[in-house]
């Protein structure tokens, strides 16, 4: 297996940074903007993100949940065994809210179509974008576009994108593992 690494460190926390700033930009205040992470992995990107804006602003009232897809997802069916289900905590509703969406990687973008109609449970939002730390730009299987971007890498549908958390592997690291020739 060869590792390549696409963020760790302080690169990791600037990017975090970027993105927030970026954020601002577009929705000045977050009156009517909320942050849905989306379960398991997005989770985490998503509390990093409300920690980030919550101190820029200063800030503490920005809302935040975590969304479990797990039963819209369209291959649930197909795993052995059984599925089980995060929970979801949205104490919120998103009717004519600004929602962004924020997973850790986007591939393919079944994902997140999964996680859109997951939250119509919700409401209807008036708008939705979505947030990515690493976009994997050329393995789109459905017509899904981040808004915000932490880094693209162009990657082969063999290779794996592995993003580590601090609060789960100890680390705040993104790597790309690809099978070594032999």
């Amino acid at each position: 297996m060869q590792k390549r690494t696409l963020l760790d460190g302080q690169k990791f926390q600037i990017t975090i940074k970027r993105l927030c700033h970026q954020l601002i930009e577009n929705h000045i205040d977050f009156s009517n903007t909320v942050l849905i992470g989306i379960q398991p992995r997005g989770s985490y990107f998503a509390d990093r993100v409300q920690q980030e804006l919550s101190q820029i602003l200063k800030k503490t009232n920005i809302k935040k949940g975590n969304l479990d897809i797990t039963f819209f997802r369209d291959d649930f069916r197909r795993k052995d065994g059984i599925v089980s289900a995060n929970s979801n905590t949205i104490d919120f509703i998103i009717e004519g809210q600004n929602v962004i969406l924020i997973d850790d990687v986007l591939w393919t973008g079944r994902t997140i179509r999964a996680a859109m109609d997951a939250l119509l449970a919700y409401g209807r939002p008036e708008k939705v974008e979505l947030m990515v730390l690493i976009d994997r730009r050329f393995s789109r299987q459905l017509p899904i576009e981040p808004d915000y971007i932490g880094q693209q890498v162009d990657s082969l549908n063999s290779q794996r994108v592995k993003v580590s958390w601090k609060e789960t592997e100890g680390e705040d690291k993104v790597i790309l593992l690809s099978e070594s020739n032999k």
